[in-house]
């Protein structure tokens, strides 16, 4: 019987921050299938089909809120909004928006606002990933080439904070104080987030409970409150907010684990970026982090951040040999579970329906 010895959940609280809970929980193998009865009768059409009409032009626009006349800066923040990217996040948000507007009696249609924001979370998240390689001091994202690798890293600085710029005045030209606040969070947790990764913990529980906040502020942060903006544009009732903040903050947690996941499990072509990247980053992730409790040798590696010859190839053959990838899988399906457990509060629709399958393919993805 294999243990999860810790079940962790993040709580939100008046004030924003993030109370972490931890309990001992036997983790058991979850039946996925049992997604697809919440959903309507109905045939599910793919999510990222769905929203397809509503994100056609999606990178056209944001190159137009990029307009510059510095004709390199343009080249440089024209770079990742080449149409290749998934558009996940906005993905999302368009579907959040639809299903809440269903919900509140809007006949699901969207609201040029809510559209503003499915395409500011799209530049923020790419801002971020500009100062992350730069971070990072990476070579490649999405399968080409990194900003900081081919322009350096003072102008990849400068073409992250352009367009970082270039999104919040696209936010403040929604008129919206509470949006405003709220997409503002993002930006905060960004940054605590990043300066969370520089640091680590000795004690074991608390060493997760920091892998997990990082998790959120780095990654889930985004998706949970844009998802929250969309639903203030057309309801003010607190509880569907929390709603559409709940499965973005779920769905954003378990897509971050299960990238920790292909880490150890995909090779680089198709992740687009060099598989152990995290290992040789000296981040230990769910993957490392459950194996060290087979393998308590891990603990002096993750605490001077695999830094001495051999850790990186022995880190990564204690996570092979242990269930650490197996474990941070079944965390990945708790968080999905929940994700579904909030959105099937909302009134049946497409839409609802889609983000429902959504959570499958966020488990199921290979890149």
């Amino acid at each position: 019987m294999i243990l999860l010895f810790l079940y962790i959940y993040f709580k939100k609280d008046t004030d924003t921050k993030i109370q972490v809970s931890d309990f001992s929980f036997p983790f058991l193998k979850t039946d996925f299938s049992f997604c697809c009865s919440i959903c309507s009768d109905a045939k599910l059409k793919d999510p990222f089909s769905l929203a397809q009409k509503d994100l056609q032009n999606l990178y056209e626009e944001i190159k137009k809120q990029l307009l510059v006349s510095k004709a390199e800066l343009k080249v440089l923040c024209d770079y990742y909004f080449d149409g290749k990217g998934k558009a996940f996040r906005p993905m999302i948000v368009i579907l959040m928006a639809r299903a809440c507007n269903v919900h509140s009696n809007k006949e699901g249609v969207l609201l040029p606002a809510q559209r503003s924001i499915a395409m500011i979370s799209e530049m923020i998240h790419t801002a971020s990933l500009v100062h992350d390689d730069v971070i990072d001091d990476s070579d490649t994202r999405r399968g080409k080439n990194t900003i900081n690798k081919v322009w350096g890293e003072r102008k990849a600085i400068l073409a992250g904070d352009f367009i970082l710029s270039a999104a919040s005045m696209a936010l403040a030209r929604i008129g919206n104080n509470t949006v405003v606040s709220v997409l503002s969070q993002v930006i905060e947790d960004l940054v605590r987030g990043e300066f969370m990764q520089l640091g680590s913990k000795e004690n074991e529980n608390e060493r997760f409970k920091h892998y997990l906040e990082k998790t959120f502020k780095k990654t889930a942060s985004l998706i949970a409150n844009s998802c929250k903006a969309v639903s203030i544009l057309v309801n003010s009732d607190p509880e569907v907010h929390e709603i559409a903040y709940q499965y973005g903050r779920n769905v954003g947690i378990a897509f971050q684990l299960v990238d920790d996941i292909l880490d150890f499990t995909s090779c680089a072509n198709l992740l687009g970026k060099p598989s152990a990247a995290d290992l040789k980053l000296g981040l230990a992730t769910g993957p490392v982090l459950f194996a060290c409790q087979q393998f308590p040798e891990l603990h002096a590696m993750i605490m001077r951040r695999f830094s001495s010859d051999g850790d990186v190839d022995r880190a990564w053959q204690y996570v092979l040999k242990s269930d650490g990838v197996e474990q941070t899988n079944y965390l990945a399906q708790h968080y999905c579970q929940e994700a579904i457990r909030q959105i099937s509060r909302l009134r049946p629709s497409t839409e609802r329906d889609a983000l429902i399958q959504l959570t499958e393919l966020v488990l199921r993805r290979d890149k």
